[in-house]
């Protein structure tokens, strides 16, 4: 994977008098000239400008220190990571496959060519320690698509150096602002190319209206699943924390809805889309699971005093964790380019721009929304009143694990209705998450205890003792139990508290 930094920077607009002396401004001791540098950059999109609409830029850059190719993502306003490529010909397959969600089948070309001229300085301590890199850039901005124009500007830019505390950024803002300096309206070089050079009768996008009929609130609530798993998706291939189990996450939510508003959207076309969700949560569930039920198991195992722990359990802990495990970073990867995920992405995108209807969709979502949500919230009474009346065992566990999967999909059938229900639904989003974090602890201790059989065995038949497995088996159970004893109280509590 290509070289990727964090970019945290601010954009100001200029005028002949340049940059003001920044010299004392805090903790700089010195404002080091580093020379004019002439830069020539190719902005890349596809031609509905897919990559700009959500921030993006993918250019390829002659010039300076670091001529290549460079792909931005938005983090926070002024923040952006940073992925680089070296330079080419074509754009390197790396960044293409960062931009696949948002590109798919469609062709890259390119968009705006802007040609700088840079005055770079840099702001040192009084160690000369780098503190911050600030230019002056002479920009000239052309079209290369339609019967767009061109455009000039000056502005000055203040980029953190790395590691730099962001507060520094604040303490420089405010000379330059006493010096008559403003920020730039525009969040980048190429928003302001693309708006000072775009052609008459260009399109720009709409605001989309705020939801009003019960099928308004189901769509955008999909939307936003539709949306995490595009912007998602470059995390996932760059291996990001937490990027797979949040993209899971996102199938989920998008199926629960499709099930819970089957009076809002038409299941006969929905269903399909809903098993390839399915299909993809599951893709990218498939190391997920055994790498918290092993978290879990050396956690435990960490805790026990020395003398407990008895033959090798740790190697065959580890040996048995690595035998589970059934993919890779690799094979997600080759999911996510593959013609399946890119279909059901169409498929999505399909579904929001001609939705399968049906009649409850045109009316009020206080009426059609709260009934479906209050349907799910019953299904759930009355599954976990059915598993907590059985007695402790395989039947209640199994019985235990059908409430969970339910709390989930009435958390995410709240969450999609808070918008328009209010409080009541917020309250219902908080209370199923505190009864499907219980259930969920209890689901991984039944976990837990089935991988701990298996290790038992296998120490067994390998003439290894097997004491340390049933000392932590002996853990979980009462551990399940614990749950078990709380959960009357706490579903209680839930159900009279619950308004909706």
């Amino acid at each position: 994977m290509a070289a990727t930094k964090r970019e945290i920077e601010r954009k100001y607009e200029s005028d002949d008098s340049g940059l003001p002396d920044l010299t004392g401004v805090g903790p700089v001791a010195a404002v080091l000239d580093k020379g004019v540098a002439e830069l020539d950059a190719v902005y890349y999109d596809t031609a509905d400008e897919r990559l700009a609409a959500d921030g993006l830029t993918l250019r390829r850059r002659t010039g300076g220190s670091d001529a290549g190719w460079h792909l931005k993502f938005p983090v926070a306003p002024g923040v952006r990571d940073e992925v680089q490529a070296p330079l080419s010909d074509t754009v390197p397959p790396d960044l293409a496959g960062l931009v696949r969600s948002r590109v798919r089948d469609t062709e890259l070309r390119p968009l705006v060519r802007l040609r700088s001229v840079r005055d770079v300085s840099h702001l040192v301590d009084a160690d000369g320690t780098l503190l911050a890199e600030v230019s002056v850039d002479a920009v000239r901005a052309e079209r290369l698509t339609g019967e767009g124009g061109s455009a000039q500007w000056t502005e000055i830019e203040v980029e953190l150096a790395d590691g730099g505390d962001p507060a520094f950024l604040d303490t420089v803002e405010k000379r330059l602002r006493k010096a008559g300096v403003r920020p730039s309206a525009s969040a980048s070089k190429l928003a302001r190319a693309m708006a000072e050079t775009a052609p008459p009768g260009h399109a720009r996008p709409e605001e989309r209206p705020d939801p009003v009929t019960a099928g308004d609130h189901v769509l955008a609530y999909l939307r936003a699943q539709r949306n995490a798993l595009v912007e998602l998706d470059p995390a996932v291939r760059r291996d990001v924390y937490d990027s797979v189990h949040r993209m899971r996450v996102a199938t989920r939510r998008a199926r629960s809805a499709l099930r819970t508003y089957a009076t809002v959207l038409d299941r006969a076309v929905t269903d399909p889309l809903a098993a390839e969700l399915k299909w993809l949560g599951g893709e990218l569930g498939v190391d997920r699971d055994q790498e918290v039920l092993t978290e879990r198991l050396t956690t435990d195992l960490a805790t026990l005093p020395g003398p407990l722990v008895t033959g090798p359990v740790h190697t065959r802990l580890d040996t048995w964790s690595r035998a589970r495990r059934g993919g890779s970073r690799r094979r997600l990867v080759a999911v996510l380019d593959g013609p399946r995920y890119l279909a059901l992405l169409d498929a999505l995108d399909a579904l929001l721009t001609g939705p399968p209807l049906r009649p409850a969709a045109a009316r009020k979502p206080s009426k059609v929304i709260t009934k479906a949500v209050r349907k799910d919230f019953a299904s759930l009474a009355a599954l976990l009143e059915q598993a907590l009346d059985l007695p402790p065992g395989h039947d209640r566990d199994l019985a235990l694990h059908e409430a969970r999967k339910r709390a989930k999909r009435t958390r995410y059938a709240a969450e999609a209705a808070a918008p328009a229900l209010g409080d009541p639904a917020a309250g219902l989003v908080k209370a199923a998450k505190q009864l499907q974090s219980l259930l969920g602890d209890h689901q991984d201790s039944v976990m837990a205890r089935e991988a701990l059989r298996e290790l038992a065995g296998q120490a067994h038949a390998a003439g290894e003792s097997s004491f340390t497995y049933g000392l932590l088996y002996g853990r979980e159970e009462q551990r399940a139990a614990a749950v078990e004893d709380e959960l009357p109280g706490a579903w209680r509590t839930i159900r009279d508290q619950t308004a909706i």
